[in-house]
């Protein structure tokens, strides 16, 4: 069967692999119908994902179907339609014995640490797959990019009368937004550029938006939505570290700077102000288990629109030509969906 193999940064190869072998105890044999491009797969093409190992199969955002499934499995069965949580995490180390796996010591996430999801078939841990039956393999797919918002919010312990600002208007800070919005948070969302924030409020229901970059007259426009105050909540999605840094000014006293994005570089902290205001600052990183079918009900239920995610969709055949082209930020990529339909 066909593949695309990440070699080096900017370099792909499309490869001839063989068949994965029956799926053993525990394990789902699946096709793999569609995959999400993730801002981590751009960043591991641009060498900018510091948890990318090559030569890699990129793909961890899948819509899939079960076609076998091997000894002791329960979770699933043949013809289930399923969402892939990708972080296979060792149940053994203290961050899986707390119920953490997304952080497990030993992490090795699909296309990121160990070979992904863009081949036709590929054999899994059924504990992985989460059924979606009645939601389109697309929705499936977009479950995985959603979670990271869920779980993001979820770190917060929001509350009631806090304000939130998303900082950074594509897919990681939609996902966000996403839960803001489900949590019934007072929020706004700042980005650079005006084309994200516009599709932001007119498709997906941003409150309110600040066109800039965290500037003393961006502080002076929040505190103006917040009656005088800056936010309480910070999500940082930009994934690039000069606006992390200046994220740290945007949040309020006593409040909390989540960072979503992630980069290889050093962050650094003004310790008089975080003192001052005696931030917390919180990562969060993946999502957990029970994200998944949660998101999948309220995609079931209508509480979670997902038609104006995908932008752009591609062929198995055309990635390796239209890749360079959807990491562009010109191009306007929200969320890129590769049809696998076409590789064998």
């Amino acid at each position: 069967m066909r593949t695309i193999r990440l070699l080096k940064p900017k370099q792909f190869e499309q490869q001839e692999i063989a068949e994965p072998a029956a799926p053993g105890a525990g394990e789902a044999l699946v096709r793999v119908h569609h995959m999400g491009i993730c801002g981590s797969d751009f960043s591991g093409y641009l060498g900018k994902m510091p948890f990318f190992s090559y030569p890699r199969i990129p793909g961890h955002e899948l819509g899939v179907e079960v076609l076998a499934v091997g000894p002791g499995v329960t979770e699933v069965r043949v013809g289930d339609h399923c969402s892939v949580e990708p972080y296979i995490n060792c149940q053994n180390c203290t961050a899986c014995k707390r119920g953490r796996g997304n952080c497990c010591e030993n992490l090795q996430v699909l296309g990121v640490h160990t070979d992904g999801g863009l081949r036709p078939r590929v054999v899994l841990p059924a504990r992985k797959l989460h059924p979606g039956n009645g939601l389109s393999l697309e929705q499936l797919a977009l479950v995985e990019t959603l979670a990271i918002g869920c779980h993001a919010v979820d770190r917060s312990a929001a509350r009631p009368d806090d304000f939130a600002l998303i900082v950074g208007a594509g897919p990681i800070g939609l996902a966000v937004l996403e839960f803001v919005k489900l949590a019934g948070m007072r929020h706004a969302m700042l980005d650079v550029r005006e084309d994200r924030l516009r599709f932001a409020q007119e498709r997906m229901g941003a409150a309110n938006t600040v066109l800039g970059t965290g500037s003393p007259a961006d502080e002076e426009a929040l505190k103006a939505l917040n009656s005088g105050s800056l936010p309480t909540l910070v999500f940082d999605a930009t994934g690039h570290p000069a606006a992390m840094r200046r994220s740290l000014d945007l949040v309020g006293f006593t409040g909390k700077l989540i960072y979503v994005g992630i980069v290889p570089d050093e962050i650094a902290v003004p310790d008089p102000l975080f003192h001052r205001r005696e931030m917390t600052l919180l990562a969060t990183r993946n999502a957990l288990p029970a994200d998944f079918p949660r998101i999948i009900d309220w995609i079931r239920q209508g509480r979670i629109n997902t038609d104006p995610w995908i932008s752009h969709r591609v062929g198995f055949d055309q990635v390796i030509a239209e890749f360079d082209r959807l990491s562009r930020p010109e191009t306007g990529v929200i969320k890129a969906m590769i049809d696998l339909s076409g590789a064998n």
